[in-house]
């Protein structure tokens, strides 16, 4: 668990590495195009991943022994939204540099054992688990920032090998939100890089298959791209499926947000 969440914690440091290198080169025109996200420009996404940020810091502080100050979401929501587009930039930097700051500051036995109640679900979860819903956040979001200036921009690899581990088991109840099995008229299941895809009534990433029906031809990358709505046209060039489902039929069961 320990070393999982190790993982997880590096990819985020990665993942804000890179994409703070990117955002502090941007001007304000490069600001206002839109990429991946199309119904939002560059400083949105990065406005998104900044209020998550600190909505998201808190509850994990919290569970270290922080106090912090309790402001309502839809204040903080509305206090990014009315920045302007270079402040909603520089806001995310700061915000996402101090949420990094947080969690690379646990301790061992922290990391290990402690659990963050984010408010919306029905219980505390573990740690790895909130680390592993941000990852999820800031690799697709990051994918929409670096794909309006690159188009062939993918997932970070490192995050998307984790982000699978983590699919086959604490982040495996997100599939009940993104997925909508119902889309296939039968049952299938898919060897994906480093897993298997199962559709039936529910939907779950295993961590292996014996005897798939179908195959994704595709880095994982691709794979964490599916399940969030992102691979799609033009950015899914050279990623197939073989077998009695088709890349298209996948697309529809995981339409994205």
């Amino acid at each position: 668990m320990s070393q999982l969440v190790d993982r997880t914690i590096t990819a985020l440091r990665s993942e804000y590495d890179v994409l703070a290198g990117l955002v502090r080169t941007l001007s304000d025109d490069q600001l206002a195009a839109t990429g991946g996200a199309a119904e939002w420009t560059v400083a949105q996404v990065l406005s998104h991943l900044g209020s998550g940020a600190e909505i998201g810091r808190a509850p994990i502080a919290r569970a270290a022994g922080e106090t912090v100050a309790a402001e309502d979401n839809q204040t903080i929501w509305a206090r990014w939204d009315a920045s302007t587009p270079r402040a909603q930039a520089e806001g995310f930097l700061e915000a996402n540099r101090r949420w990094l700051d947080t969690v690379e500051a646990l301790t061992p036995g922290q990391r290990a054992s402690l659990t963050v109640d984010l408010g919306f679900l029905p219980e505390p979860v573990p740690l790895v688990t909130a680390l592993g819903m941000r990852l999820s956040e800031v690799a697709n979001h990051s994918w929409d920032v670096r794909v309006a200036f690159d188009p062939d921009a993918g997932v970070d690899a490192g995050s998307a090998a984790v982000l699978v581990e983590l699919l086959t088991g604490h982040l495996g109840f997100m599939l009940g939100f993104l997925a909508k099995p119902a889309e296939l008229e039968k049952p299938v299941s898919v060897a994906v890089p480093g897993a298997g895809l199962v559709i039936d009534d529910a939907v779950a990433v295993v961590p292996r298959l014996e005897s798939p029906s179908a195959t994704f031809d595709g880095p994982a990358e691709a794979f964490v791209r599916l399940l969030s709505g992102r691979l799609k046209a033009p950015y899914d060039k050279g990623v197939t499926v073989e077998g009695d489902v088709t890349l298209d039929d996948l697309r529809r069961v995981f339409p994205g947000f």
